[in-house]
């Protein structure tokens, strides 16, 4: 059997407006970080940030790796799926029914990210959802979206559900099926998925332990989830700069 090689797009800079690259420099980063923290599943879910001024968004190549990625290789789509640039790639036709619907539908969003990881699979397959237990979780409390699950994402008739279902929210559990974050930046999509990931990676440590739980009590909760939307500023840029100083000692491949 022969292995399909990795095809290297041209770099396409040039091609571009400087602010289209930028988007594309920081969603190829997203998808390298995500692969980093092991989120990724295999050349499944997806990445999308909007080109900038316009209706179009950049969403990963189907077929490559989350550590594949580049700047340039990202496949540039309209809200009917077309690619607009060349490549060599397709996109994956349930990352576009996702992404097409929020894009479409949330001017504010700049970015969605999805996930399959192990935490959040699990959390979504348990009846009572994220539970209020640690400051993480508490971020999310009252202001956590879901959706049921209808199956691999491939009916665009979902789309209409799909929006309905997040509102004006920004992070949303897929029922039997996963997470998702829509953020005003790429930063924010990335650290809102940080700790929505985290915070159900100690639910599940923390219903295995077998002991009674402590929940704080719905004052505190409130509380919390304030403290974290006191700043109408989007998350994340702080952080942002970090994770590319790492990205760029680690692997700098991601800016062709």
């Amino acid at each position: 059997m022969s292995l399909a090689p990795v095809l290297s797009p041209q770099n396409v800079k040039d091609q571009v407006s400087a602010a289209e690259w930028q988007a594309r420099v920081d969603l190829a980063a997203c998808y390298r970080l995500v692969a980093l923290h092991g989120w990724d599943d295999l050349i499944f879910t997806h990445i999308s940030a909007k080109v900038p001024g316009t209706d179009d968004f950049l969403i990963n190549p189907y077929g490559l790796m989350f550590h594949e990625i580049t700047a340039s290789s990202l496949v540039k789509v309209d809200q009917a799926g077309n690619k607009l640039m060349d490549s060599p790639y397709e996109i994956n036709p349930a990352g576009y029914t996702i992404h097409s619907a929020i894009h479409a539908a949330r001017e504010d969003v700049a970015c969605v990210l999805h996930t399959h990881t192990r935490a959040g699979f699990a959390v979504s397959c348990q009846k009572q959802g994220l539970l209020p237990l640690n400051q993480m979780s508490l971020q999310y409390y009252n202001c956590l979206a879901y959706h049921d699950y209808e199956g691999v994402a491939l009916d665009l008739d979902e789309r209409p559900r799909l929006v309905a279902s997040l509102g004006n929210l920004r992070a949303m559990i897929l029922r039997n099926h996963g997470l998702l974050t829509a953020g005003r930046t790429i930063p924010e999509a990335f650290s809102l998925m940080f700790y929505l990931e985290r915070a159900c990676e100690v639910q599940v440590a923390a219903l295995a332990g077998g002991c009674e739980l402590i929940y704080p009590s719905q004052e505190v909760c409130e509380k919390t989830a304030r403290q974290h939307t006191m700043d109408d500023e989007p998350l994340g840029d702080l952080e942002w700069a970090a994770h590319i100083r790492m990205l760029d000692r680690e692997d700098s491949s991601y800016r062709d």
